[in-house]
């Protein structure tokens, strides 16, 4: 199992690579709207997992992981739609997309725990 700092590591690298994918899309209005999209959605994956980090109680920290996965979620499909479009190349956005699914089920599988320990 990863420590607390190494997941927030893998967060901030997640978040640091998506920028750097976001960045590549083309100048076009739709390529300018899914790199916002991209850019604010993996962002919030890194901060709200290190906000969770600093919840007082079980059941902020739940809430937390809660928007966690909605934004690993939205990744997902961000990238997804940047692939399935053809917008960057599928060798350069599979890695991040493998890694948003990774990140969505070990956090999945953490909040499931949680909740049927409560």
């Amino acid at each position: 199992m990863m420590t607390q700092q190494q997941l927030k590591q893998r967060t901030k690298k997640f978040a640091h690579a998506s920028v750097r994918l976001a960045l590549e899309l083309p100048p076009s209005d739709p390529g300018r709207h899914i790199r916002r999209q991209l850019i604010r959605s993996a962002t919030s994956v890194a901060t709200n997992y290190r906000a969770a980090c600093l919840s007082q109680s079980r059941a902020t920290f739940t809430a937390k992981i809660s928007i966690f996965l909605e934004e690993a979620d939205e990744c997902q499909f961000w990238l997804e739609f940047i692939q399935e479009g053809k917008l960057l190349s599928q060798g350069r956005v599979q890695p991040l997309l493998s890694e948003a699914g990774e990140l969505t089920a070990l956090f999945y599988s953490r909040r499931r725990t949680l909740k049927e320990r409560h």
